[in-house]
């Protein structure tokens, strides 16, 4: 039964963004966000990227490759954050040309905005930046999508401003991502009820499974769960609200130099998307 028949109470608006000319959002199949947390080789990303294609075909999902240039807001100055915009952004080329897939990365500044969106087919603004406008509205006025990242110390509902912001900036193509909300020091809850309010901002609603596990400020560095995202990811495909979900997967997690914790093993993503999809279809059934 649609929501339009459930009763006002449940009626939703419709939700719909293009990526790289690709409709998404309501009545539409699944997507992934999916990649290494950080880019380190140009032969990993391109390995990575050639396996998440292959996948998305045999699931039934379609594979948005995402890896950052920089993470700028690591625990510690003695992290590694990437190989910086230009190599970065080389590498993320050179992804497309072999997989043809689109690509998202992360933009922590304005002025970074209008080079990074000549390479990349959405812009995705990190948690912590929400509510920063110049950035928001720079990202926004690239034509680019974008991937807003709902804080971990906003209400769901408050994400609104934020879309509201890139809207007025004249781009409709807007997604909300959900990766956790703060619940004392060094955990992240996931309130499966914010996504109705993330999905009456009228945007596409993308669930971040593996940053959703994290547990920050451990000792220097970020900690987390990764058996939990699994878990957290079918639930949120089953509310009927989530339209696209965000996995970071590394061949060997535990070597990667950012977020080893929760990145989730490229060998085990198939098995677990194949159950995200299915709560998915039951959900929209």
């Amino acid at each position: 039964m649609s929501t339009s028949q459930q009763g006002p109470e449940y009626d939703l608006p419709p939700r719909s963004a293009t990526i790289a000319g690709r409709q998404v959002g309501t009545g539409q199949r699944p997507f992934l966000l999916a990649g290494p947390c950080v880019l380190e080789r140009k032969d990993l990303a391109l390995s990575i990227a050639s396996e998440l294609r292959e996948i998305g075909e045999r699931v039934g999902i379609d594979v948005i490759f995402k890896a950052s240039f920089d993470k700028a807001n690591r625990t510690s100055t003695d992290a590694y954050r990437g190989p910086g915009m230009d190599e970065g952004l080389g590498i993320l080329q050179a992804v497309r040309e072999e997989t043809g897939l689109p690509l998202v990365t992360d933009v922590h500044l304005p002025d970074q905005c209008a080079k990074v969106a000549e390479v990349v087919d959405m812009l995705q603004i990190p948690a912590f930046l929400c509510r920063q406008t110049d950035l928001l509205l720079a990202a926004a006025e690239t034509g680019r999508a974008i991937n807003i990242k709902k804080g971990q110390f906003l209400a769901p509902w408050d994400l609104r401003h934020a879309v509201d912001k890139c809207r007025a900036a004249g781009n409709p193509d807007i997604l909300v991502c959900e990766r956790g909300s703060s619940f004392g020091y060094g955990r992240l809850v996931v309130d499966m009820s914010g996504f109705d309010d993330l999905a009456r901002t009228g945007a596409p609603v993308v669930f971040d499974a593996t940053h959703s596990v994290q547990r920050p400020g451990m000792d220097g560095r970020t900690g987390g769960d990764r058996r939990l995202a699994p878990m957290l990811a079918r639930a949120a495909a089953a509310t009927g609200r989530v339209d696209g979900f965000f996995f970071e997967v590394h061949p060997d997690p535990d070597s990667s130099p950012s977020d080893a914790a929760n990145i989730v093993a490229l060998d085990q993503i198939e098995g677990i998307l194949e159950g995200v999809v299915a709560a998915f279809r039951i959900a929209r059934s």
